[in-house]
């Protein structure tokens, strides 16, 4: 057996100490409210974290009463149990938050909450972030203008190296999933112009390092999709895999011999492999350790499809650990006890994990 196939499944030792995870509330109009409450009532979480809440702590007890009143009877942390770095919000925003609708208010609050956090952790508070889902419509509606809570993450800690991580433990099989975009929230469009070899080598630099330090992986193999279909067909189907792609994969074969770099493959057979390592473990060997995608959909369709309630997005080369569940707001069904917890779950449990990996690694003790 490979020493990547070895760690697969294994990268993670015992816990000795409880980490301490800051838990953002997010969108208080959406169903982050209602996951975290639901995450924080598994004994599991309580037992092996120490997290804290960050949020509004009056806007996390209407959430608990909404859902307790729903009908829907499942087991609920009771806010005034938990740990909560309360975020004061102008009284005119917090009366403007109605759950099940997002707006200017509940973005101003969501960013809020993510600002705290990141602060309190580069004070050395917590060793990692866990962010529940955010709108980011209700952010420009709030007058902040990002992409996404990983562009605030990234500026806030003054990186412009970083990248989208999303991983995934089937509960078939136990085989690990993980996915980097090397584009993320652009237009189609842009994606060939975007895709430059400086792009590619940044985020596969990411992804090595992001495999080496919080995954124990010394070699092993990662995937690389082509652009286009068939991957080009030698040119007859765009010029991308030719011109840009396959040079580019020849220089870092030659500088990462100790990993080995497969591609580019064509999109639509690259996830077959994967696919059947997560269902059935069939031929698990034949799967890489993760897989490079060339843009969003290329990559998330098929992560969505595998593990659309188990996948977490974490952000890479980051200073601090972040992770997210990878789902959205869900305004539509917020407050009525129907929201699935399993990925904020999956999220809490790889924040953890990830930060009791680093901080082994540097020979400390956690907090």
């Amino acid at each position: 057996m490979s020493q990547s196939q070895s760690h697969q499944n294994n990268f993670i030792s015992p816990p000795q100490h409880r980490p301490r995870l800051a838990l953002t509330l997010g969108d208080p109009a959406g169903i982050g409210p209602e996951v975290i409450l639901k995450a924080l009532a598994d004994p599991q979480i309580s037992k092996n974290f120490d997290v804290t809440v960050v949020g509004s702590q009056d806007l996390l007890l209407e959430n608990y009463t909404k859902v307790l009143v729903s009908g829907n009877l499942v087991p609920l942390a009771n806010p005034e149990n938990l740990s909560i770095l309360d975020v004061a919000l102008e009284e005119q925003i917090k009366s403007e938050i109605l759950i099940g609708t997002g707006n200017a208010a509940s973005g101003a609050a969501s960013f809020a909450y993510l600002e705290r956090a990141i602060a309190h952790t580069q004070k050395g508070e917590f060793d990692a972030i866990v962010t529940a889902p955010i709108a980011k419509s209700a952010w420009k509606a709030a007058g902040y203008d990002y992409p996404g809570q990983t562009e605030l993450l990234a500026e806030k800690s003054g990186t412009d190296r970083y990248g989208m991580l999303f991983v995934a433990r089937s509960p078939h099989t136990d085989w690990t999933l993980r996915c980097l975009l090397a584009t993320t929230h652009i237009p189609l469009c842009q994606v060939p112009e975007v895709l430059t070899p400086e792009l590619l080598t940044k985020k596969l630099d990411l992804l090595v390092e992001c495999l080496e330090k919080d995954f124990g992986l010394e070699s092993g193999k990662i995937a690389i999709a082509g652009l286009n279909p068939h991957s080009g067909e030698q040119g007859q189907i765009g010029r991308e895999e030719q011109e840009k792609i396959l040079p580019w994969l020849e220089q870092e074969r030659q500088k990462r011999p100790q990993w080995r770099l497969d591609g580019p493959i064509p999109p639509d057979t690259m996830w077959v492999d994967p696919g059947k390592a997560w269902y059935s473990g069939v031929d698990s060997t034949k799967a890489a350790d993760a897989y490079l995608a060339l843009y969003h959909d290329q990559g998330l369709i098929p992560v969505k499809l595998m593990a659309f309630d188990r996948a977490v997005n974490t952000s890479i080369g980051l200073p601090f650990i972040r992770t997210s569940p990878d789902h959205g707001t869900a305004f539509n069904i917020a407050g009525q006890g129907i929201a699935d917890a399993t990925s904020m779950k999956a999220a809490i449990k790889l924040a953890g994990e990830l930060a009791r990996v680093r901080v082994q690694r540097r020979g400390g003790v956690m907090g």
